[in-house]
Parts: C-alpha cells; sequence; structure tokens
C-alpha cells in the first residue's frame, strides 16, 4: 500500500454511482509528542528504558523501569482486563497488590510479549521481572518492606501465546544501576518509548495541580494503537466481558491506597473504559497509579472522606482522559478522532451503554472513514442497546458538530429527519476531529466515548501482525 499519497481502488457496486474510492492516509501523528519541562514531572521517582532484547532491532528499546524513591511506600492502585484469559502479569500484579495492602515501590513493564496465554511458565516468568525489579531498590528502602512483600508491579504487551525471552529481561533489570536511571524529560521519554509496541509516538503526559494550597504533579504514560476496547475494573472485581492498552500514573500527592483506588476506578470508568478503536479487549489490559507523597512533606494521605478527595479524583479522572485519547488518535491505520457524546439518557450507565455501541459499530467507522454522513446507522447502533427506560424514537436527536466552533449540523430532530445539507455534512466530516451528538431525550446523564475510523491501513496492519 502507498503511504505517501492517496491511492484509487475501484469500486464494484450496484447502488453506487461512483466508479472509485481514494484510500486516504494517516494523517501525521508524531506531533501529538510534545517536550514537557523537567519541573512538571512529580518529585521521588526514578525511571528509564532500556533495550534488553525482546525486540530484534537492537535501537528498540523493550524495558521500562520505574522506582519511587521517598521514605516510605508509595500508595498503589489498578485497574485490571476483565477478559477471562488474563495475562499472568495481570495475576500477578493483583497478587502483589492484595498482600502489600495496595503499596508498591516500582513498575517493570516489557513490550514485545503479552505473556499471555503462557500457563505455569508465564507466572514464573512474571514473578521473576518482580523479584529482579526489588532487587534494585536501595537497601534502605528494601528494609522497610517485609521480606515476605513484593514491593513492584509488572505489566507486559505483545504477542499473545509466546513465552517472554526471560533470560534476557532479568539480564536487562539486573544491569540497571542508579546512574542509568533519572527523572528528566529524557528519561520519561525512555522510560514511554519501551511501553510501545505498533504505537507510532510515545504516550506521555505531565502537569501540575493545587490540593489546600499546595502544589503537586502528576505524570504519566500509556501504550496502544490497536486491540482497544477497554474494560477494567479493580482486582478481582467481576465484571463482563467486553485492547492491549498499558498505562502508568504517577504523582507526589499523598493519598491513601482505599482513596486511590476509589479515584482510579471512577476515573478510568470515564476515561481508558470510554475508547475503542476496534472493540476488542485484550488480556494484558492494566492502568497502574503510584502516589509517593514526596510533595506532600508531612501532610496526611487524603482519604475518601477528605474534603480535598473529589478535587483529586477530578483532577486524575480529566489526566486520565487525556492519556486514553492519546491512544485513539494513534489508532492502527485511523484518519479521525471522534468524540461521540450521549445526552439525555437515565443514568451514566445507559449514556455509556449506547455511546460504546456507536463507537464499536463497523458500519458507523467505515462511514466515517467515507466521510459518508450516514446517520441511520448512528440510529441503528443506538436503538439495539437494552436502556433501563426504553427509547422513545420521537425523542432522540442526531447532530453532527465541528470542532471548530463553527455551526453544528442537526440531521434528526425529535426523531424527524432533517434535510440534509450534504456538502456541509462533508465539510464536518472530512476534518480530523468532529464530534457526534445523540440526544436521547429521557433524563439528564450523560457520557462520553472516543473512538476512530477503520481504515484500509488498519487491515493491512492487523493481517500481518505476527511478521
Amino acid at each position: 500500500m502507498n503511504r505517501c499519497g492517496p491511492s484509487v481502488w475501484r469500486r464494484f457496486s450496484s447502488t453506487s454511482s461512483s466508479p472509485t474510492f481514494v484510500v486516504k492516509p494517516a494523517p501525521p501523528k508524531a506531533r501529538h509528542h510534545v517536550q514537557i519541562p523537567d519541573t512538571s514531572f512529580p518529585h521521588g521517582y526514578s525511571l528509564t528504558g532500556v533495550h534488553c532484547g525482546v525486540k530484534k532491532k537492537p535501537s528498540v528499546l523493550d524495558l521500562t523501569v520505574i522506582l519511587s524513591t521517598s521514605p516510605q511506600p508509595a500508595s498503589a492502585a489498578a485497574c485490571f482486563t476483565r477478559n477471562a484469559f488474563k495475562a499472568a502479569p495481570v495475576l500477578v500484579s493483583q497478587d502483589v497488590l492484595e498482600k502489600s495492602a495496595g503499596r508498591a515501590r516500582a513498575i517493570v513493564t516489557n513490550s514485545g510479549c503479552a505473556n499471555a496465554v503462557t500457563g505455569k511458565q508465564g507466572l514464573e516468568d512474571a514473578w521473576a521481572m518482580v523479584k529482579a525489579t526489588d532487587a534494585l531498590l536501595p537497601k534502605q528502602l528494601k528494609s522497610q518492606t517485609s521480606e515476605d512483600i513484593n514491593g513492584t508491579l509488572v505489566m507486559s504487551t505483545g504477542v499473545i501465546g509466546q513465552n517472554l525471552p526471560i533470560s534476557k529481561i532479568l539480564s536487562g533489570i539486573s544491569a540497571l544501576v542508579p546512574p542509568s536511571l533519572g527523572s528528566d524529560f529524557a528519561a520519561w521519554e525512555r522510560a514511554a518509548k519501551a511501553f510501545m509496541t505498533t504505537d507510532t509516538f510515545p504516550k506521555l503526559r505531565a502537569r501540575t495541580f493545587s490540593l489546600g494550597g499546595q502544589t503537586f504533579r502528576m505524570a504519566g504514560m500509556d501504550k496502544g494503537a490497536g486491540m482497544i476496547h477497554p474494560d477494567m475494573g479493580p482486582p478481582a472485581n467481576p465484571g463482563q466481558l467486553h485492547a492491549t492498552l498499558l498505562g502508568c500514573i504517577l504523582t507526589d500527592a499523598a493519598v491513601s491506597p482505599q482513596a486511590l483506588q476509589s479515584a482510579l476506578t471512577y476515573a478510568v470508568d470515564r476515561s481508558f473504559n470510554s475508547i475503542s478503536v476496534d472493540g476488542d479487549m485484550s488480556t494484558n489490559d492494566t492502568i497502574v497509579v503510584l502516589a509517593n507523597g514526596a510533595a506532600a512533606g508531612e501532610t496526611k494521605e487524603i482519604e475518601e472522606h477528605d474534603p480535598l478527595f473529589p478535587a483529586f479524583r477530578d483532577e486524575l479522572t480529566s489526566f486520565a482522559a487525556e492519556l486514553a485519547q492519546l491512544v485513539v488518535r494513534d489508532g492502527e491505520g485511523a484518519t479521525k478522532f471522534v468524540t461521540v457524546s450521549v445526552e439525555g439518557a437515565p443514568t451514566f450507565t445507559d449514556a455509556h451503554r449506547v455511546a460504546s455501541r456507536i463507537s464499536t459499530s463497523a458500519l458507523v467507522k467505515t462511514a466515517l472513514y467515507g466521510e459518508d454522513a450516514n446517520w441511520g446507522r448512528i440510529l441503528a447502533a443506538t436503538g439495539s442497546v437494552p436502556l433501563s427506560t426504553p427509547i422513545d424514537p420521537y425523542r432522540v436527536n442526531v447532530t453532527f458538530v465541528p470542532a471548530d466552533g463553527s455551526t453544528p449540523l442537526p440531521v434528526l430532530v425529535r426523531g424527524e429527519p432533517e434535510l440534509v445539507d450534504e456538502v456541509r455534512a462533508k465539510e464536518i466530516l472530512s476534518e480530523e476531529d468532529f464530534e457526534i451528538k445523540v440526544d436521547l431525550g429521557l433524563g439528564s446523564e450523560s457520557a462520553q466515548y472516543w473512538t476512530c475510523d477503520f481504515s484500509y491501513e488498519y487491515v493491512r496492519i492487523n493481517g500481518d501482525y505476527r511478521s
């Protein structure tokens, strides 16, 4: 396939007068990787990314190690995939969090091999990564932790069903010495790059925020471009089966483990659980948050009943949404970034389900690629979702909203089709960013999803992923 410019394909259809179809290249995505001032990164973390040999090319990083260097173990929280075939690192990290009562000191991640559906050997390999990373912690920090409790959370991403080249990974971990880890932008960038598989840019963000008149910092990285439709929950929380999506968020605020888990669960439902590239959930999806309190001094940890908790939770949610949206923007072969907003729903869950259904519809996503304002497909997806209150078709509105702030284009008003200006519709859908807004007219709750289109390039990438 020609990636430098559009290709022309012959279309054979008895219903179309157009004899050809232009294959559009994906827009440049490197612009989403930005330089971040060193002062924006949270205190008390040391990290890096290196090549250890999981991937073939020596120039490609494939191992990330993150250490919390604060005197006390950091509060830790995580949301994991609800897939029945949970990967070994998911099971091991759940065990670490349970035994440590939500405390951790480190994160280790490899890319290039998912260590999923790998049986007993996979579990042994994941534990070996944990113990090797524990050994990197300074002796004065390890002495504060029981020898029976591990301080490292582990993540893996890549091809499913293959064993890790564990000797290479363990050698890569043990070769790390304090000077090779850092806390500046370059160190964070290396760590983010080592997360990548089919990603086209490292997904890294950081910000400062205030709580109670004190300044804190938050930074995070994630990866994902395909097999993206996460449905994650707290450890051991059962749920319906619904990416590989991995991410970690680090802050120097002081938050208790229970409050941190509550905030993360809320945030994930409104961020990582609200994105879809292709509707497929991974065996490895994991989002981890560490809060080491390095900027808090003697301040007590924020608890869920604390007046500052809602502000922290909302800050975490906003930041998680920013990271999650980067995954959609880097969707495999994607040419569009589309916000699906569902309003007027009886409950948040109802709105979220409808937004999810629209975002995963292959018919909707192919129409987005073709820049075809086929709103009937949006309605069909909407009407297929059972809600707590049945949909009244004569209350539903559908609107295309341009990202540039210009006039929106209603295509359905209270169940009645509008006389659509096809030229205007084409203008909106030809943009890289736009919004599909559906108002159900049934209540006051709303939810958003972020999705992309289906392109020929997506098929090419996934047709030879293991090659």
